[in-house]
């Protein structure tokens, strides 16, 4: 994704979800990027064009064991 792109999801993700929230890039490549909480990868944010119209989907996966008590 574009940096200015990537910049205004990010503010769009913190206003919604948390103010900790940051948007790194991924090398390997340009469709999505890793979502961080602070320093815990928490997500991805991929980029989906289909006609013309573009969307994001926040993928997050929980293991079994993080939500142990």
């Amino acid at each position: 994704m574009e940096k200015e792109e990537t910049l205004r999801l990010e503010a769009y993700l913190k206003e919604k979800l948390n103010p900790g929230i940051r948007l790194v890039s991924r090398s390997q490549t340009d469709d999505s990027v890793e979502v961080y909480l602070g320093a815990e990868f928490i997500a991805v944010v991929y980029k989906d064009v289909d006609e013309g119209e573009v969307a994001y989907q926040f993928q997050m996966t929980v293991l079994s064991e993080d939500i142990r008590g």
